[in-house]
């Protein structure tokens, strides 16, 4: 992996969401600044039955299967693209979905490409790619270079996490594998079942 400030990608994918929690993503696509600060993530392995690694490394998803700290791009529905970041060792399928990001900065960029003005604008994984400018094009993509760079930042002082069981999927529905930044206004609607079997988390990784 490259990106020196993140080593907690190489860990397990629940130590990498949980780590990338207050981290923060620059983009330059299209010559267009903005950044955005991670606020929920969804961790996936190729041992999990709802990850897309699970039945082995394909054309499509090849991209989970390679180094720590690379974009894993997809569809969703046919037209909305998501993005992971890759987790753990090369060779091991693992990625964490971003779910819900805190724009900081080029808000008026996001909301050119968003049309939206509220929490709208980032709520969500295929909101916050369309706000940053991701698509297929970064596939693959080193995170530790332009035009999508992530760089480490811890939380912010009174700041907790919790994990809740994931949103949107139906195997393994039960596992407490997404991480939020607690009452962040940015946060993707999770149902009240979701909300309910929420847990605090005590420690969290670091970046060395």
């Amino acid at each position: 992996m490259s990106n020196n400030d993140c080593v907690f990608l190489q860990r397990s994918a629940d130590e990498a969401a949980q780590g990338l929690l207050g981290c923060v993503l620059f983009s330059e696509v299209d010559g267009c600044k903005a950044s955005a600060r991670i606020v929920e993530t969804e961790a996936y392995d190729q041992n999990d039955p709802a990850s897309h690694a699970f039945h082995g490394i394909s054309q499509r998803n090849r991209a989970l299967f390679g180094p720590a700290g690379c974009a894993y791009v997809y569809i969703s529905h046919g037209m909305y693209h998501c993005c992971n970041i890759t987790a753990g060792a090369a060779g091991f399928g693992a990625g964490v979905l971003l779910r819900a990001v805190e724009p900081l900065e080029g808000i008026d960029v996001m909301r050119s490409r968003r049309d939206r003005h509220t929490v709208e604008l980032t709520n969500g994984p295929a909101k916050l790619c369309q706000a940053l400018g991701v698509d297929m094009r970064l596939y693959g993509h080193d995170l530790a270079q332009p035009p999508l760079m992530l760089r480490y930042a811890p939380l912010h002082a009174g700041e907790r996490i919790l994990r809740t069981p994931r949103i949107g999927i139906s195997k393994a529905k039960e596992r407490l594998r997404r991480f939020v930044i607690a009452d962040n206004p940015y946060l993707s609607k999770a149902s009240l079942d979701i909300r309910r079997h929420a847990q605090t988390v005590s420690t969290v990784p670091s970046e060395e």
